[in-house]
């Protein structure tokens, strides 16, 4: 239980905190914005230097692919179009419960917007309890959990290319009378999987085929794929404003500033994000320039490499990541970009349809306790015995405090 009088003494001086780190962030944007307009002038050099001395910079940072003071109005969505989205839950694992198995249930979501035809709003559940699947991370240290979350992401990706392919079929097999209206695919998070860095190249070839095999599926049924990500994190656009900051001869952060990459004399607005910059210079319905990811992950995705750009959706600026594809056809941009922007306007701040896929596949205390009674009666009919949770599990259920 949470003792609220001793946390309120602690909290006495939380209000003059952040009012001194409010001031503190007003400037650090302030010199942001300066250092956008200056580096401008010098956008050719900074991004030539960029690509001499990426193997050498202590920080990731993003390459544009458009003037730095681009701006762009994105136009209003046609009336026509379908969005479909997926997204992802789980029951982890336990070895207090009656039987050691994981479940990952995608919410599946297909909008047709001016159609007149019917919404799909549904799950794909899948158990996973055969060795094989419980344990096959084990050999290169990966716990259960975590090797189910990654499966999650596989998951995703699969299931909204197979809605993507039917959707496509099902033009050719019922072409409309006049062109056939734009589709969107959606989910929630970052397209640049940065947990894939650190797993073993047997473990990554696992998880990353099947994922860009089926961005290869979007990409011949002509379905841009988006993601879109709020309240972002990122600071890969701010961190190329670090190589105009650089106060020697040459960006080489191995040399002049090995392990300072907070520290070093370049990091002069640490911790702004991203979107905070980009709040203060985009006009609601902008967009900002197009940036190129310099992950290095991206290195293994092949011609899928991921570009972003930030959009003020009015209710905040998010980052929407895209892969090459999209990103070097101008139709498929436009069209993904002004479909986002019409998403997240009839979510009210969110997109609805990831919003829709989200509630479809979150699994709630009473679904976890229905999966786990259909368990316990296919064990009792397969002739096992002692079927139950552990004492601990059994006593928490249980607790008289």
């Amino acid at each position: 239980m949470l003792d609220l009088m001793k946390l309120a003494r602690q909290m006495q001086g939380i209000g003059q905190h952040l009012n001194q780190e409010a001031a503190a962030t007003r400037q650090r944007l302030d010199l942001a914005q300066q250092l956008l307009e200056q580096a401008k002038e010098h956008q050719a050099d900074l991004v030539a230097q960029q690509q001499i001395w990426r193997d050498r910079l202590g920080f990731t940072a993003a390459e544009p692919v458009e003037p730095l003071d681009t701006r762009v109005d994105l136009i209003a969505a046609p009336l026509s179009h379908t969005v479909i989205a997926t997204d992802g839950s789980q029951i982890a694992p336990s070895h207090h419960e009656i039987a050691y198995c994981y479940l990952i249930n995608v919410g599946r979501v297909i909008f047709h917007y001016g159609q007149n035809r019917h919404p799909l709003l549904d799950s794909l559940p899948e158990i996973f309890y055969r060795p094989e699947d419980l344990y096959v991370s084990r050999q290169w240290g990966i716990r259960t959990e975590e090797w189910m979350g990654y499966q999650r992401t596989v998951s995703e990706a699969v299931v909204l290319a197979e809605m993507g392919t039917e959707l496509a079929k099902d033009v050719l097999r019922n072409p409309p009378p006049l062109s056939p209206s734009p589709t969107l695919a959606m989910v929630d998070g970052s397209l640049i999987h940065w947990f894939l860095e650190s797993l073993p190249a047997d473990a990554r070839d696992r998880l990353l085929p099947p994922v860009l095999q089926a961005w290869d599926q979007l990409r011949a049924a002509r379905i841009p794929f988006v993601s879109y990500i709020s309240a972002a994190r990122s600071s890969e656009a701010l961190n190329f404003l670090r190589l105009h900051t650089c106060p020697f001869m040459a960006p080489d952060c191995s040399t002049h500033c090995p392990g300072k990459t907070d520290q070093a004399p370049c990091q002069v607005f640490s911790p702004l994000r991203d979107t905070a910059l980009w709040s203060m210079v985009l006009a609601p319905g902008q967009r900002s320039l197009i940036w190129k990811s310099a992950a290095k992950i991206l290195e293994a995705y092949g011609d899928h490499t991921v570009y972003f750009c930030y959009i003020h959706m009015g209710s905040e600026v998010a980052r929407v990541e895209f892969p090459a594809w999209v990103a070097e056809d101008p139709t498929l941009l436009n069209s993904a970009l002004s479909l986002t922007l019409t998403q997240v306007q009839k979510g009210y701040g969110y997109p609805v349809a990831l919003a829709e896929a989200h509630n479809q596949a979150v699994v709630r205390g009473g679904d976890r306790a229905r999966f786990f009674s259909l368990l316990e009666q296919q064990m009792i009919r397969a002739g096992l015995k002692n079927i139950g949770t552990s004492y601990k599990e059994s006593r928490k259920r249980n607790s008289i405090a």
